[in-house]
């Protein structure tokens, strides 16, 4: 076996040359005596390949790994890959996120109709503070107030998202125009 003590032993000894010597034109596919099993050294070997066609075990595998050589999840698994009830937890989480959109605390006017408080709040740098606060807010609230209330949560899990955003988690948010639509009756 090969390891850091014995290339230590053979430099110190003088030895090393003669051990491991250096080759000049060094064929990794004929020289590597241990290739990976199903690495394209492997199936060029035709010692341990065995007549396999490459082309037929890309068209096989390939799909199902990725440029690590890692074992790619399908989406289709990952989805059912939840314990705990989360995707009927994310259904009503959307549910009730797009429902905030059409409700009440936007403008009285028509054209202003879209510009919700929250959007106030990012315009004087205080959208994020007023989100923590919201959080903390429904999160105290739930269990206490009219006992273990599911909206308490949904608006805690919103305002976090709502934090993500205006922390920029996911980058840098958008100027925005005050979503203004003069097209409204």
């Amino acid at each position: 076996m090969v390891n850091a003590w014995s290339l230590l032993w053979e430099e110190m000894n003088g030895t090393m040359d003669e051990t491991y010597p250096i080759k000049d034109n060094y064929d990794l596919l004929a020289d590597d005596p241990y290739p990976v099993v199903g690495s394209v050294e492997y199936y060029k070997r035709p010692d341990l390949a065995q007549n396999i066609e490459l082309s037929d075990n890309d068209d096989r595998a390939s799909h199902h790994f990725n440029l690590n050589n890692e074992v790619q999840q399908e989406k289709e698994s990952m989805a059912h890959y939840f314990k705990y009830h989360e995707e009927e937890i994310l259904k009503d989480i959307e549910e009730y996120v797009s429902g905030t959109y059409r409700g009440h605390y936007t403008g009285d006017t028509h054209e202003y109709r879209n510009v919700q408080t929250l959007d106030l709040m990012a315009a004087r740098s205080l959208a994020s503070a007023f989100c923590q606060s919201n959080i903390l807010k429904y999160g105290s609230r739930y269990g206490s107030k009219n006992g273990k209330e599911k909206k308490d949560l949904m608006k805690v899990i919103h305002y976090a998202m709502l934090l993500l955003h205006f922390d920029e988690h996911y980058g840098k948010p958008s100027i925005t125009s005050g979503n203004i639509d003069h097209t409204m009756p």
